[in-house]
């Protein structure tokens, strides 16, 4: 299968040091190149039947490594659905109008964070209203900086409980319009509003083209029903930990071209695109993060602060159940002690029928930053 790797080791340090301007950047490219090779070291085995070496490298950690993070992805999802109320749920997407993108791309930390904060403010503020709401809500907000063909396009997600917690804590206020929680238009206004006070705060709004605030009046807020949250959830964990492509959508690397795919969002087709090498990774690193930034943030009842009183709006949801039956601790089949470090699980790769022993540690050559 065609790795990411496999792209950027096939361009030269001259083209790649023209194209990873930023630190955030030339890490992202180092790392990948280097995961799961001698360079990060690792351990070495020995099959027990054939003799053959079986070699096991470390991964890089990166967070845009598609190859890293698998058990990352499935324990975040563990947690965030233990962190879902029992209600229906939202998923409304905020996306910064396009004149603002090349601002985006030179002031990263600056406009993201306002996209997240500005977003969740302006929703919290609607709901806060009783015309709407009159309640505190549970917010998840993600970023995301990609079309499905990696064009550059910053937006946020938010994933939004279709009603919130009274002010005193007592009950569980539903939406006063069944169709919607809050209404997009008045969210879009207001949402455009804060996102002008952030960039004024930051001393930004010189950097604009002139007139932009007067012909960008429509701002593009996007809201649907999410059921009960958990598929929504599916979605965004794809890209808590990795960024805009999996490996497997690579379909082609020869003679200096790229070819992936993607399904159109309007038609549900499948298309491909077809770029040189250097214009792949240019188009990847577009979306490579800067070094700290949080992309996953909580919000109202959602923060981490407030989990005594997002446990008191479980409280309210939940019907009483009657008491389980309890019974001796047996552990269940997957919770047997795993084989320890000196035995591999899997068979022998060579022969199929020995077992990998742990031979030694292969030394790390050379340290790359997460």
């Amino acid at each position: 299968m065609i790795e990411l790797a496999d792209i950027v080791r096939a361009v030269g340090p001259e083209e790649r040091a023209s194209l990873a301007v930023l630190p955030s950047q030339k890490r992202a490219l180092q790392a990948i190149e280097q995961c799961r090779t001698s360079a990060l070291g690792g351990q070495v085995f020995e099959c027990d039947h054939c003799g053959a070496a079986h070699y096991s490298y470390h991964s890089c950690g990166n967070r845009h490594c598609p190859k890293c993070h698998g058990q990352q992805t499935q324990e975040w999802l563990e947690q965030q659905s233990s962190r879902l109320l029992p209600c229906a749920y939202y998923l409304l997407t905020f996306t910064l109008p396009a004149q603002l993108r090349s601002l985006a791309r030179q002031h990263q930390k600056v406009v993201y964070g306002s996209l997240l904060q500005c977003a969740a403010a302006s929703l919290q503020k609607l709901c806060r209203d009783p015309k709407w709401l009159g309640a505190q809500p549970s917010l998840l907000g993600v970023l995301h900086t990609w079309t499905r063909a990696m064009l550059y396009h910053p937006h946020a997600h938010f994933l939004v409980s279709a009603g919130g917690l009274s002010a005193d804590g007592q009950g569980w206020v539903e939406p006063k319009n069944p169709k919607f929680l809050v209404p997009v238009q008045a969210l879009s206004t207001l949402f455009r509003a804060k996102v002008r006070d952030a960039l004024r705060t930051h001393k930004l709004l010189g950097a604009l083209p002139p007139g932009f605030w007067r012909h960008s009046r429509k701002w593009v807020v996007h809201a649907q029903p999410a059921g009960r949250g958990d598929k929504v959830l599916q979605y965004l964990g794809r890209y808590v930990f990795r960024i805009a492509l999996s490996n497997s959508r690579l379909e082609r690397f020869e003679n200096g071209q790229v070819i992936f795919r993607y399904r159109d969002n309007r038609t549900q087709e499948i298309k491909r695109v077809c770029l040189s090498t250097t214009q792949f990774l240019a188009r990847f690193l577009q979306h490579v993060l800067p070094k700290g930034f949080a992309k996953v943030r909580h919000y109202g009842l959602g923060a981490s602060a407030s989990e005594p009183r997002r446990e008191q709006a479980r409280l309210l949801l939940e019907k009483p159940q009657p008491p389980a039956a309890t019974s001796a601790f047996s552990p269940s089949p997957n919770s047997q002690a795993a084989p320890g470090p000196s035995i591999l699980a899997q068979p022998c790769p060579h022969c199929g029928l020995g077992r990998l022993i742990f031979i030694g540690e292969v030394p790390r050559q050379k340290k790359v930053p997460p």
